[in-house]
Order: C-alpha cells, then sequence, then structure tokens
C-alpha cells in the first residue's frame, strides 16, 4: 500500500499545502476514504534541523491522537512526535528509516512517516490556521 500521491502544490502560505490537515504540534495528515498519511510539517523539519533517526509506531499499533506515537532525533534535539488522530497503523514508510534526511528534503512527500485507518481526528487544524499559529508561535521551537 502505497500514500496517495501528492494534490498540485497549493499553498495558503510559502511551504503549508492547503489539502492537508495539522496539528498544533506540526504533524500533518492527508486523509483518503478513512486512512491517513502522516508526516511532519516543513516547519517541524527546518526548527529540528538535520533528522539523523527516526522511532515509528509499528504496524498494527493503536496511537491515540494527541499522544506520542514515535520520537524524532536530530543532531540537536529529540522530539516527540505526536499522533494527528486516532486509529491503527496501517503502513510506515522505509525510505525515512534508510535516510532520515528525506524527512527534512520532503517532509510532505518521500518523507511521511506512516499510514493509519482514522477512527478519529480531534482537534485537526486547517492550512489558514495552521499558517497562523505558525505565525503565532515562530521563535517556539518545541
Amino acid at each position: 500500500m502505497t500514500p496517495p500521491p501528492p494534490h498540485p502544490t497549493q499553498e495558503t502560505a510559502p511551504g503549508i499545502p492547503r489539502h492537508l490537515r495539522y496539528t498544533w504540534d506540526h504533524e500533518w495528515l492527508a486523509v483518503d476514504q478513512g486512512d491517513a498519511t502522516v508526516g511532519i510539517t516543513a516547519y517541524a523539519a527546518r526548527a529540528l534541523g538535520d533528522v539523523v533517526h527516526l522511532r515509528l509506531p509499528e504496524v498494527g499499533t493503536w496511537v491515540e491522537a494527541g499522544e506520542s506515537c514515535g520520537r524524532i532525533t536530530s543532531q540537536s534535539a529529540v522530539s516527540e512526535l505526536y499522533a494527528p488522530a486516532s486509529g491503527r497503523v496501517l503502513q510506515v514508510n522505509s525510505a525515512p528509516a534508510d535516510d532520515p534526511g528525506v524527512v527534512n528534503a520532503a517532509p510532505y512527500t518521500g518523507g511521511w512517516l506512516f499510514r493509519l485507518r482514522v477512527e478519529n481526528i480531534a482537534g485537526a487544524l486547517s492550512a489558514d490556521a495552521y499558517a497562523a499559529h505558525c505565525a503565532h508561535t515562530e521563535g517556539d521551537r518545541r
């Protein structure tokens, strides 16, 4: 199973694709017929710096919206990965495991992290709301 192809690039602000939903913690999700592809945003990738290791949830694992489901390690920080929705993990992208730098280079395409069967999406932001959040929290590098 592969993720759905990316939509034509329509951005609300530089680097924020309109067709995605976002979280306060800078994860994105693309929902397609009950399944969601999940990754971190370009904003998060820039804030982290060079990603060197990922710990992602295992296939079959249940993740809960807003709860930690993995870790992203960069050269300068270790950050929690939060589930943007509740559901069961269907697939994990092997490309970032083999080359973690793809998360920085292509966070919305080849750097996606995992797919899940969505049961609940709580508090997902639109692209416009996420752009406002980034503008408001600029400098907050959680």
